[in-house]
């Protein structure tokens, strides 16, 4: 283990654990009790409260603020992964509060599992096995993401939500609490329920973020049309309104329904195919 002295301008609690080989930026703070393993990489400033494990091949980036007994960058949940090289990579100023778990990647997903940046991870968050996770997203208490998720900018999910395997979330989406999101969700869509289902559009949230009003307009128009009119079905519905359209929200959500993915997409209740 190493002496904590050669950190000399970081700021180590002596019963801080800090393996050979880990790698500590200038203004660092580890708290009381933290493990870190011979891997880990934690950049300039960040703080790690108390009773925080870190380990795997992970970089932690700046200004990230990690509370007690989060658990960052151990092994997968995952009865494939056989110990392969993987990594998590964390961004610049999120926060990660107390309980969390975020695992490294596996050789199926790419071997690695990446959290963006300015995200707020609450109490018991889990995120599993080569997700990838924007910027700016909140995940409330206990919302668990299982293994190859993908979260778009600006998403958040509520607490006590579950999302399933290989979903896709697009930007500024929002997920109701308590909800269990087995399909892909739309750029800007509110989804919510047991088993969820697009409920309209994140509303609140483009007004937050200062879409301009016009996006606003033309996004609910388009939303009536394609999901909420049944004269002909999804696709040729979204290929002959995208074609009439020139607003970036439009053409966003076009795109991600057009792009390859393993899943089907939330839809409205009674929604017409």
């Amino acid at each position: 283990m190493q002496n904590n002295k050669k950190f000399s301008n970081c700021n180590i609690h002596p019963t801080a654990v800090i393996a050979d080989g880990a790698e500590i930026e200038d203004g660092a703070d580890i708290g009381p009790y933290c493990i870190i393993g011979s891997n880990v990489k934690i950049k300039n400033n960040t703080i790690l409260k108390s009773h925080v494990v870190v380990d795997g091949d992970t970089v932690i980036g700046r200004n990230n603020v990690i509370f007690p007994f989060a658990s960052i960058g151990l092994d997968p949940q995952d009865l494939k992964f056989k110990g392969e090289k993987s990594q998590l990579i964390i961004g610049d100023n999120n926060c990660i509060r107390e309980h969390v778990t975020i695992h490294l990647g596996t050789q199926d997903g790419g071997n690695i599992t990446r959290i963006g940046n300015n995200c707020l991870l609450m109490v018991g968050v889990h995120i599993a096995h080569d997700c990838q996770v924007g910027n700016s997203v909140i995940l409330a208490n206990n919302a668990t993401l299982a293994g190859h998720v993908v979260v778009g900018n600006d998403v958040v999910i509520g607490g006590l939500s579950a999302v399933h395997q290989f979903v896709r979330i697009g930007n500024y989406a929002m997920i109701g609490g308590m909800s269990g999101v087995e399909s892909d969700v739309i750029p800007y869509g509110l989804v919510m329920g047991e088993r969820a289902s697009l409920a309209g559009l994140n509303l609140v949230g483009m007004k937050r973020h200062n879409i301009e009003r016009e996006e606003i307009h033309a996004l609910r128009n388009f939303f009536k049309k394609v999901f909420e009119q049944s004269q002909e079905n999804f696709s040729k519905r979204i290929e002959k309104y995208g074609k009439e359209d020139s607003h970036k929200t439009i053409h966003e959500i076009i795109n991600f329904v057009q792009a390859q993915t393993t899943r089907s997409y939330c839809q409205p209740k009674n929604f017409s195919q």
